[in-house]
């Protein structure tokens, strides 16, 4: 699932707070940050957790767990 405020935090240190789509530094002043590269980190930070997830469960299944042992633990 993609996360564009964790983005915006990530690339944007100077924003502290989100009010739907504006974004807002510690002095209350409105933040402009550019919407296509907030996305794309987005992507790859969901694409991230999804790899580490497959990695995951491979290396599971390499220590001999059957799918269904695997399921058990990640539910």
């Amino acid at each position: 699932m993609m996360n564009l405020n964790n983005a915006i935090f990530a690339l944007y240190p100077n924003i502290v707070l989100m009010r739907g789509d504006t974004a807002y530094d510690a002095d209350g002043n409105e933040v402009t940050y550019d919407l296509q590269a907030v996305t794309a980190q987005a992507e790859a930070d969901a694409q991230a957790a999804i790899d580490v997830k497959n990695s995951a469960l491979a290396k599971l299944a390499a220590l001999g767990l059957t799918q269904d042992e695997v399921k058990a633990l990640v539910g």
